[in-house]
């Protein structure tokens, strides 16, 4: 579509998502705006960094998992499971942004439960402010713990600045729109280039063999469905 002079930016206008950052230690940010209920997979991308993708049979609206619309991802990775992936928006008292929390399931039961004495923490005159702890327990990526501080949580009203950073925000359904079943088929159907590129049927079945002769009967049949539904009208040939 073609738009008047005044109304062009000059070059690409970026629309990266400005992510809150956790750091060791403490934490503290104010939520804002409406909560993101979702559940997403994990898959390996186009450029070889896992993206998420979210699970098109759980329910925004609802928090259910309802299967109205086709899961594509389960028939391409049978193997993968999804998992608990609530988002909201946040103010970043570091430099005053307004940036999407990605939320820990952990820290996000302890919040629940501090709201019920504190209140709804999104609210701009009686809300309060989130100190957290981020604790390493051990030496994996997933040895961490998220702690509420709650004796620090007090209620207070918004100031000037963060009233206007929040002024035109958007919700989260627009910030992080849900796909549709069709989208999600498309850029699956793009990521099917995985392990096995041979299209004799039974070059793969071999390949498999070699590929599998130390794993279980359980993980072959896991690869073998991979194969199926990635490569069906080679499979069955």
């Amino acid at each position: 579509m073609a738009i008047q002079f005044n109304q062009a930016q000059g070059s690409a206008v970026k629309n990266k998502i400005d992510q809150f950052q956790y750091k060791e230690g403490n934490n503290v940010v104010r939520m804002v705006g409406d909560l993101l209920p979702r559940y997403v997979y994990w898959v390996k991308g186009e450029n070889g960094k896992n993206i998420p993708m979210e699970c098109l049979s759980f329910d925004r609206a609802t928090e259910t998992f309802n299967n109205k619309e086709k899961d594509y991802v389960r028939d391409f990775f049978p193997e993968i499971k999804c998992g608990w992936a609530y988002a909201i928006q946040c103010i970043d008292p570091a430099d005053g942004k307004v940036k999407v929390l990605n939320l820990k399931k952990k820290l996000m039961e302890q919040i629940m439960v501090a709201a019920e004495d504190l209140g709804d923490p999104t609210d701009a005159e009686t809300g309060w402010d989130i100190h957290f702890q981020r604790v390493k327990t051990g030496p994996m990526a997933f040895n961490v713990e998220y702690r509420l501080q709650a004796l620090k949580c007090k209620n207070r009203p918004l100031n000037d600045a963060e009233q206007e950073a929040i002024a035109e925000i958007r919700s989260m359904d627009d910030v992080l729109p849900r796909p549709t079943a069709d989208a999600q088929l498309e850029l699956l159907q793009r990521l099917r280039m995985y392990p096995v590129v041979s299209t004799n049927p039974m070059r793969l079945s071999l390949r498999l063999s070699k590929l599998l002769k130390h794993s279980t009967r359980y993980h072959q049949r896991l690869m073998r469905r991979r194969i199926e539904c990635l490569y069906p009208d080679r499979w069955s040939s």
